[in-house]
């Protein structure tokens, strides 16, 4: 995760299909985001923009999928988020 401007750049490792929702705890080096969405037309894609709005305490609108879009592994830039705020989800709090 890298700070940027407007917030950070993060990897996140996409579980779609968890019985268990959340953001949080890392798998290799990318926060794990766990959404009960199917990867079908997008709606993978929304439910993480969705729980990364909410962990980070941003609107949906300043979270963007910038690379992996079809993929469970994606790079996805939050305005108006803090490094040490992703940190803390990658230690799992």
């Amino acid at each position: 995760m890298t700070a940027t401007a407007q917030g950070i750049r993060l990897t996140v490792h996409v579980q779609p299909r968890a019985k268990s929702p959340g953001v949080g705890g890392l798998h290799g080096d990318a926060l794990k985001v766990r959404v009960s969405a199917a990867p079908v037309d997008g709606a993978a894609n929304e439910a993480v923009t969705q729980a990364l709005a909410a962990a980070f305490g941003v609107a949906a609108r300043n979270v963007r999928v910038v690379a992996g879009a079809s993929a469970r592994r994606k790079v996805v830039d939050i305005d108006g988020a803090s490094v040490a705020a992703a940190e803390t989800l990658a230690r799992g709090g």
